[in-house]
Formats: structure tokens, C-alpha cells, sequence
């Protein structure tokens, strides 16, 4: 049994969820992916996977299993690229973790520049506002948002974000403009869901009483429709502060920027085409970013 062919078989297997898609994927035939993992549970003395007629589910080892075999995985593929034409040329699928609002908004363009500049590069492009686990989840890279805390991750910081609170020019002239953050809380705010609670009792804001959402791009379009103050990166509210649909406020107390990173797992190889995309987003997003030069 070539062991490091059943390994790829079997994250195969799981990455796809059936053994057709796998074999399909693999070029090879289902008996042939249903052989090999069958070689390696034998080789193993444990069961990996429990089948049924429409679902496969990987066992308590098989999990731990599958998260190691995905890491020896990708540093094999490193080796063979630094030893190879393979650092020259970026190849292979690159699974990219992203934020959901600004993927949407300004993710698409340098995908398609760093695709064309890289044919043979795949992408996987999975967005969350969470923050997945690069490793246990087979990610290549994340984008994240931020400041980040300490970590065993390696962080590159792309661009910086600006912050600011903004509201429609008809619920300023309705409520009024604050001339403080501490005026706050006598208006409606509306925050987004993954806010540090530092950040809230900085703003005199309480959770339960406000509108709150975990997307950046509704509680902007609440902010047009005139539901109350927002606090928003700009590559959301960019937009509408240019055409005017909505203000900038407490421009004197401006929340400290944040910043765009590519953070990926920590290697002594880092894959040719990982370096490749973080090399073009960091040349795409370099200067004052597009979304406040309107």
C-alpha cells in the first residue's frame, strides 16, 4: 500500500463527502478510493470512516486522523515545490478563508488578477465571519480583520481600514448630530454582532437594546434607511459617504483604524502559491485604498 496515495485518498474522500466525487476528483475509479481507504484502516487497526447509503461520517480518530494527514499533506506539496519548478511556477487549488462584506464588495477584481497572473492556480473561496481554524479546516490562507491577537499563526498585513460613524442626512435632521461619543447612547446605534464588548462600553452602548446584526453591509443599508448612528469600515460605507446617502460623524473621535491581514500557518516551506496570492494582495491593496478615494 503506498501510504502517503491512501492519505490523499481518504482527505479526498472527506473534502468531497462521497467516494464517487472522490474518485472523480482523483481520476480513478470508486472501487479503487473504497480499496485504498479500507487498505489504511486496515493498516491502522481503526475504523476512519462510518458509511452510510447517503452520508459518510469520519470517526473520533478518523477526525484527528484527517487534520494530520491534511498538514503532512501540504508540507509535502511544500518540499516538492521548493525542490522543484513547481516555486517558479504557483500551482494547485488554494482554499482561501475570507470575511463575508468585504470579500463581496472587493475580493473579486484581485481574485481575477492573481488568477490570470496565475492560470494554474485554483480557488476555493469559502466566506465567514467567523474565524476558522486554518489548520483543523485545510485553509491555505485567511483574510482577517482587525487587531489581531497573539497566535501560532503568521499574520501580513495587507492594507490599513478606517473607521467611522456615520448616519443618513435624515435621521441627523430628525434626531440631531451628537457632538460626542458620549451623547451615544441617547440615540439609536446600530452595532455589528461580532463587536468587541470593549468597543460598546467605549461607545456608552449596551447590548439588548440596539439593533444588532453580523453583517456589515445590512446595518449600512439600516444607516441609509435612516434606523440610526452606525460604526463601519469604510470598504463598506465608502459608498454612500461619496454619493451622500450618508455623513460622517465625531469625525474628532474616530475609532483607531484596524487593518486587512493575510494570516496562513506558520512553515518553514511556504507553498509557491500562497506566497504568490499574499505577494498580489499585498501589491493590489498598497496606498490609500480605493473604497476612500472617492
Amino acid at each position: 500500500m503506498d501510504r502517503i496515495e491512501a492519505m490523499r485518498t481518504l482527505v479526498s474522500v472527506v473534502h468531497e463527502g462521497s467516494f464517487t466525487r472522490a474518485a472523480e476528483r482523483l481520476a480513478m475509479s470508486p472501487q479503487l478510493v473504497s480499496k485504498y481507504v479500507a487498505q489504511l484502516e486496515e493498516h491502522l487497526g481503526v475504523r476512519l470512516l462510518n458509511r452510510t447509503t447517503r452520508r459518510i461520517h469520519l470517526t473520533e480518530a478518523g477526525e484527528r486522523y484527517v487534520q494530520q494527514a491534511q498538514q503532512i499533506l501540504s508540507d509535502i506539496d511544500d518540499m516538492e515545490s521548493q525542490a522543484g519548478d513547481l516555486q517558479a511556477q504557483a500551482r494547485g487549488l488554494l482554499r482561501i478563508a475570507a470575511p463575508v462584506s468585504f470579500a463581496s464588495l472587493h475580493l473579486a477584481e484581485p481574485l481575477v488578477l492573481f488568477q490570470r497572473e496565475n492560470p494554474e492556480v485554483g480557488i476555493d473561496l469559502q466566506l465567514n465571519d467567523r474565524k476558522v481554524d486554518i489548520i483543523d479546516e485545510g485553509f491555505d490562507v485567511a483574510l482577517r480583520i482587525g487587531q489581531l491577537k497573539d497566535s501560532s499563526l503568521v499574520a501580513r498585513k495587507l492594507t490599513e481600514i478606517r473607521l467611522a460613524y456615520c448616519a443618513s442626512p435624515e435621521y441627523l435632521k430628525k434626531y440631531g448630530e451628537p457632538t460626542s461619543v458620549a451623547e451615544l447612547p441617547q440615540h439609536r446605534f446600530l452595532h455589528y454582532s461580532y463587536m468587541e464588548d470593549e468597543q460598546l462600553r467605549q461607545a456608552g452602548i449596551q447590548r439588548g437594546n440596539q439593533f444588532s446584526c453580523n453583517n456589515g453591509e445590512v446595518l449600512n443599508n439600516a444607516a441609509i434607511a435612516g434606523a440610526g448612528i452606525v460604526m463601519q469600515p469604510t470598504f463598506i460605507s465608502g459608498a454612500a459617504l461619496a454619493d451622500g446617502r450618508l455623513v460622517e460623524i465625531l469625525k474628532q473621535e474616530a475609532p483607531e483604524p484596524i487593518a486587512l491581514y493575510a494570516v496562513y500557518a506558520h512553515r518553514t516551506l511556504l507553498s509557491s502559491k500562497v506566497r504568490a496570492f499574499i505577494d498580489s494582495l499585498s501589491d493590489y491593496f498598497s496606498g490609500v485604498p480605493s473604497w476612500d478615494t472617492n
